[in-house]
Order: structure tokens, then sequence, then C-alpha cells
């Protein structure tokens, strides 16, 4: 079973989630489309990596694209235009978690931080995310929140899991 990313609900208005997530490391990959980035991520956790160890998979498998509105950047985010990015199991961190082998996938450590969540199902295209987009940034105006970065796009299921049962959120980093 894959491990999904613990997190703590602060708070619950309507279909959004304010969440604290613990510290994360990420193995990064930016500026490719999401089928090259998912095979370099992929590899990696498969052994293409320098200590040739097999990692396992969790979810969700975050990407972020430009949200074409400009949003001041008032905190380190990780949320920036191209990223696709698997979160490595609880236990690992930068140090002890085996290099890429593949130059174009970073490590990168990511400290505790807020999230503002709306979770959707169904096929993540690239209308329904600007919706969803949409609808959470209304949200978040409305209740006087401040993003800090771009949106994430937060995928839980593999591509063979029918529209109807994928669970996805779209996610804003928040001022604490």
């Amino acid at each position: 079973m894959t491990e999904s990313i613990e997190y703590s609900v602060l708070r619950v208005d309507g279909r959004v989630e304010v969440r604290q997530y613990p510290p994360l490391v990420l193995v990064a990959v930016h500026g490719l489309d999401d089928n090259q980035a998912f095979g370099i991520l992929f590899d990696y956790i498969a052994g293409n990596n320098k200590m040739s160890r097999s990692i396992p998979m969790t979810a969700p498998v975050i990407s972020a694209k430009s949200s074409g509105e400009k949003i001041p950047m008032t905190a380190p985010v990780i949320s920036k235009q191209g990223l696709f990015a698997f979160v490595l199991p609880s236990g690992y961190t930068v140090e002890n978690t085996p290099t890429p082998v593949d130059t174009r996938a970073k490590l990168t450590a990511v400290p505790p931080r807020k999230l503002a969540v709306l979770r959707f199902r169904g096929r993540t295209t690239e209308r329904t995310v600007r919706s969803r987009t949409a609808e959470l940034t209304s949200w978040l105006k409305k209740v006087n929140m401040r993003p800090t970065g771009e949106p994430l796009l937060m995928r839980y299921n593999p591509p063979f899991v029918p529209g109807f049962l994928r669970r996805n959120e779209i996610a804003f980093e928040v001022e604490h």
C-alpha cells in the first residue's frame, strides 16, 4: 500500500481544508512535461540513484504550474513553475536519502507549512485544474487568507484508476 503524507486538519469550511504539514523531503524535476518528469522520478525511486536503492512510492504526486495570476512571494516555497515532485516516505532526510543519478532530479527539504486544500475527483485536465484553482482562490479571498506561492496539484492515484475514483487536490501554501 502506498504511504500518504501525514497532516493535521486545522480548519474545515465546506469543501476546503486548511492543513498543517510536517517537514518533507521531495525529489523534484523542473521545467519538463509531466510524463518526462514522472519517468525520471519513477526511475529514481526504482533504484536509479547513487546507492541503487529502491524507495517506496508515496502519495500524492505534486506538480505546480504557473496560474497566470501574480501572487506576492512572501515566504520560501517549493511551488515554482514547472515543478513535478514525489514526496519521499517519512523518515527520509536530505542527508540520508540517496542522491539521484539523473542530475535533473533534485532533493529538496521542505519546512513545515500550512496549506489550504480543495479536494476533487476526476481527471486533472487543464480546464478542471483551472476551475478548481479559481474556486480555491475565491475561498481564500473570502476568508482573507493570503497564498504565498503558486497553486499545487496533488494527485493520489495511478493513471489506470477511473476518473470518478481518483482523489486530486488543489492547494496553496498560506501564511502562518
